[in-house]
Formats: structure tokens, C-alpha cells, sequence
């Protein structure tokens, strides 16, 4: 999509949190990638939710969807409000449990087409990048490793305005992504390894994925 489409697209997203009822608490929003570089046009556009797990909604609730949707764990591990709203959003993982990250992607992405992907996880972007690059290291499984240039807008209610001009302006400062992970610890030779893994992992995706996280 073209810069401006991808930072339109955000803004949607930013709104649809803000005023709609979510199936977790979401606390923080980012982009990261392509659209946080100032990309023109975005291949991809990479966005990161940040949300809370859900300890307690109204897990009395929970067997009358096993009933009628056939998805356990609704007023456990996602609000009953919410699936009432939008039963249509619900989606479970193989076990027939209700999966978070995928009820957030089928509200925030309904178009299966658009090329979108959503990284949701419990901790923030930041704690994130640094948990999932020890992983890559200690594995040398490269392609799991989360892009660390990224721009937060939205944190608990509060929309960051100054980010969004700087997104729309393409006015953030970032370094090449092997030059990224060389400043978290990895050394040259591995850091460009890393990077080519992430690149060539990402040119594989199609169409709008999500990847959920608990850290």
C-alpha cells in the first residue's frame, strides 16, 4: 500500500481501540518496520498490540458460548461483552479455546487481503524485542526475531499526536535492521545473517497475518 494509505490504516486501527470494546484490554499500540522507516510504498505494514491478559470477566459465562459457537474460554481469556457484540470476531486456536490474538486480528483486520501483520503480546514492544532476539541467539532461529524500530502510538487511552506527525512525515531516525540488532549485542557478521533471515521470512507472508506472544 501507498505511505499514506498505510498511515491512514493505522489511524483506523488507533480509532477502532479507542472507541470500540476489545476482546482483551489493550494497553499499547506501535508500528514497526517498513512504515516507521518513512517506506514509500509499505510492503507490509507491521503494527504491535500490546494487551493484558484477562484474569476475570464473567467466566459463568464461558459454557453457554461452548454451546452456541462451539469456542471455549469466552468470559475467561476474552470478554463475553465483546463476543456478545461480535460473535462474528470470535475465533478459537486448535484446542477450541478462544485465542486472543486472533479475535484482536479478525476485529482490527477484517480484510484478509489487506497486507497487514499484528504482533499481539502481553509485554511491551520493547521488552519484547529483547526476549524474542535472546531466543533467536540461543537457537539461531533468526526469522523469529521482532524488527526493534518502532514508534509507539497509543499508550493506555492516550494517543501519542507528536508520533503520528512524525509517521505521516516519515521524520523518524532508525538504522539499518542489521545495524538495529548490532546496538542490542549481536555482532556484525551474525547481524547480517539475522537481518537477511527476517527480510526473506517476511517476503514469504501474504495477505493480513498475526502472531501472538506471552512474555
Amino acid at each position: 500500500m501507498d505511505r499514506a494509505a498505510a498511515v491512514a490504516r493505522v489511524e483506523d486501527i488507533v480509532e477502532t481501540v479507542e472507541s470500540e470494546t476489545m476482546p482483551v484490554p489493550v494497553r499499547e499500540v506501535w508500528v514497526y518496520g517498513d512504515v516507521a522507516l518513512g517506506l514509500d510504498p509499505v510492503e507490509r505494514l507491521d503494527v504491535y498490540v500490546t494487551k493484558d491478559i484477562l484474569f476475570k470477566d464473567a467466566p459463568e459465562r464461558s459454557d453457554e458460548f461452548k454451546r452456541s459457537h462451539g469456542v471455549d474460554g469466552v468470559g475467561k481469556t476474552v470478554r463475553a461483552e465483546w463476543a456478545d457484540e461480535h460473535p462474528d470476531y470470535l475465533r478459537a486456536n486448535a484446542n477450541g479455546h478462544a485465542a486472543p490474538e486472533k479475535c484482536l486480528a479478525a476485529h482490527l483486520l477484517p480484510d484478509s487481503d489487506e497486507p497487514i501483520h499484528l504482533e499481539v503480546c502481553n509485554a511491551s514492544f520493547d521488552d519484547n524485542v529483547t526476549q524474542r532476539l535472546k531466543g533467536a541467539m540461543a537457537s539461531e532461529d533468526y526469522e523469529q526475531i521482532l524488527d526493534p524500530r518502532g514508534a509507539c502510538l497509543w499508550v493506555e487511552g492516550q494517543r501519542s499526536e507528536e508520533a503520528f506527525g512524525k509517521l505521516r512525515d516519515g521524520d523518524f531516525v532508525l538504522p539499518t535492521l542489521s545495524g538495529a540488532l548490532e546496538m542490542l549485542g549481536m555482532d556484525a557478521g551474525e547481524a547480517d545473517e539475522a537481518a537477511d533471515a527476517v527480510r526473506a521470512y517476511r517476503n514469504r507472508q501474504e495477505g493480513a497475518t498475526v502472531r501472538g506472544d506471552v512474555v
